[in-house]
């Protein structure tokens, strides 16, 4: 194996697996796609553990009133939109999930590459959860980097399977924050509106897929110029997937994977990336186009 880039760094901690029972969430899929990378060989070096996200970062993203049902643990109004169970283990791997995200943003902006191996948790709002989510990670991460200086323009390239609604929500009014989504129209969830939202119809293949993204994503690189991208690079939009029906084969996703990275890479844009969505009928398939957007951070 070559020797490993400078810029590129995996967030991960065996913290994010939470046991959330029966579920179309396969939890295991981080943990699984970690051993899967270290034993291709890459360098103790290559890996970061993250702290959890301090309640004053949340902060900057999620309202007190939600946060103090989060800590407590319970369902609420606020919190019983969320399809998954309540329990501390689930929340404190939420808010270690969000502080890898937020570390794979820093590195990102050091070493030019970076990927949380957990992440993209875009549906939760401001002020209530919803589908899988209870802590939008990657508002946490454009916030907090914002805040501190870090950067002043960031953009969030979400590739999921489902638009991204909770983040185009918090930065709808946020022209610092540019957001695009693509993503299959008609299912799940409720559409909010991105500054660029792409809905496929309900077959699409790469051939329908790709050129959108060419189309749109170096339009927005340069007019929108951010300092850091954040890609939402999830394997929903698989073939094998439970929860939709586009039709992107694993070469397919590699080689939107690739071209996202290219061309923030060719303007010297960083890029910090989250796995997102998952739900092959087989699990195993679900790891392996996790591994397969990982190892692209690697390569190129």
């Amino acid at each position: 194996m070559r020797a490993p880039p400078e810029h590129c760094v995996f967030i991960f901690h065996e913290g994010y697996y939470a046991y959330i029972g029966q579920h179309v969430l396969q939890a295991e899929k981080y943990q699984k796609t970690h051993t899967r990378l270290r034993e291709a060989g890459l360098p103790e070096s290559a890996f970061l553990a993250p702290r959890a996200a301090e309640p004053e970062e949340l902060a900057l993203v999620h309202t007190q009133e939600y946060l103090a049902d989060l800590y407590s643990g319970v369902h609420t109004a606020r919190t019983a939109p969320s399809e998954l169970p309540i329990s501390k283990q689930i929340v404190d791997a939420s808010f270690l999930a969000t502080g890898g995200t937020v570390l794979a943003a820093r590195e990102a902006l050091d070493r030019g590459r970076a990927i949380n191996l957990t992440g993209g948790f875009h549906h939760a709002f401001a002020d209530q959860a919803e589908g899988f989510c209870y802590v939008n990670d990657l508002a946490v991460a454009v916030r907090v980097l914002i805040r501190e200086g870090a950067v002043e323009r960031a953009a969030v390239i979400d590739c999921d399977l489902h638009q991204g609604n909770g983040t185009a929500a918090i930065f709808r009014r946020e022209e610092a924050v540019f957001t695009f989504s693509i993503h299959q129209e008609n299912i799940y969830p409720q559409k909010k509106r991105s500054d660029v939202d792409v809905g496929l119809y309900d077959l699409a293949t790469e051939d329908e897929y790709l050129p959108h993204l060419e189309k749109h994503v170096p339009k927005m690189l340069d007019e929108h110029a951010p300092d850091l991208v954040m890609y939402q690079a999830g394997a929903d939009p698989y073939a094998g997937d439970q929860l939709g029906t586009l039709k992107l084969s694993k070469e397919g996703l590699k080689r939107r994977d690739a071209y996202i990275l290219e061309e923030c890479r060719a303007r010297g844009i960083p890029v910090a990336g989250t796995l997102g969505g998952g739900y092959a009928l087989n699990p195993a398939d679900t790891v392996d186009i996790h591994v397969q957007t990982a190892m692209s951070f690697w390569e190129i």
